[in-house]
């Protein structure tokens, strides 16, 4: 999926793109938790805030980085410059790399042009330097949304089971294959009451791809509703952090452990 203007070969740096239709369903808090999985199974990582209008993951982290994106896009650092440790620092095992939005900021939110261009080449250049770099898109399908999952490997779409989360999610599938015909996203249902539901709501989901888009998704994971989610967010730091075993931690290193493998939810 990655455009011409993102490097084509190479063995190490491979993009995820985490997206959602809607606010709300958890996005961010699943980026972050994908991150520390993929850290904890030995990889390097590269968490990317790329909500370019209320990016937000410094404060789920409970970071105050001295650059960030927005100090990029004016020129007074270089992406590399922006690059800060979450918790553990990245060179231990469940720590990684984070690159911060500005909180709170929608001054970003219409970048588009040479400066979303040069954005996405960057991000895909340092990306060669770690396992993997993720990057947590803004909710929706608007054109820097779109254009920064068109430069990942593989993009995640998060849903749950409400109904305006489902279309919303369609809306950025469709969106995102009229700009490449072959995107193939593949589907996490969050905050899943019961697996039943999960896997209703995916059914749903999948329906509607196929009747209207004529493509199927695949169900990466699900990751279930679990107290210690909130609890994080409000203590500032990752899921499996607070309660590494959890309902949610477990779900999202199984997840993790999915995506490594490239296989689809049993």
């Amino acid at each position: 999926m990655k455009l011409a203007s993102a490097p084509q070969d190479r063995s190490a740096g491979r993009i995820l793109a985490i997206a959602s239709g809607k606010g709300g369903v958890g996005k961010t808090a699943s980026a972050i938790g994908m991150a520390h999985a993929f850290s904890q199974m030995g990889e390097r990582v590269l968490l990317v805030d790329g909500d370019l209008g209320m990016a937000n993951i410094d404060v789920q982290l409970g970071l105050q980085p001295a650059a960030d994106i927005t100090s990029v896009l004016n020129g007074k650092v270089s992406l590399t410059d922006a690059v800060g440790p979450a918790f553990g620092g990245s060179q231990k095992r469940g720590g990684f790399d984070v690159i911060s939005g500005r909180s709170g900021s929608g001054a970003l939110a219409n970048l588009a042009g040479p400066g979303l261009t040069k954005l996405a080449s960057g991000v895909a250049a340092l990306a060669l330097s770690y396992d993997r770099a993720i990057l947590d898109l803004a909710a929706g399908a608007d054109r820097a949304t779109v254009r920064l999952a068109l430069t990942a490997d593989d993009v995640v779409i998060v849903i749950n089971d409400e109904p305006t989360s489902l279309t919303d999610a369609y809306a950025f599938v469709k969106t995102l294959r009229l700009h490449d015909d072959g995107a193939a996203p593949l589907v996490v249902v969050n905050n899943a009451p019961d697996m039943i539901t999960a896997r209703e709501a995916f059914g749903a989901f999948k329906k509607t791809c196929e009747a209207f888009l004529s493509f199927t998704p695949t169900l990466a994971g699900i990751v279930r509703r679990d107290v210690n989610v909130p609890a994080a967010i409000r203590n500032q730091t990752c899921v499996s952090v607070r309660a590494p075993a959890c309902d949610a931690a477990k779900d999202l290193q199984a997840l993790a452990g999915s995506l490594a493998r490239g296989k689809e939810a049993a």
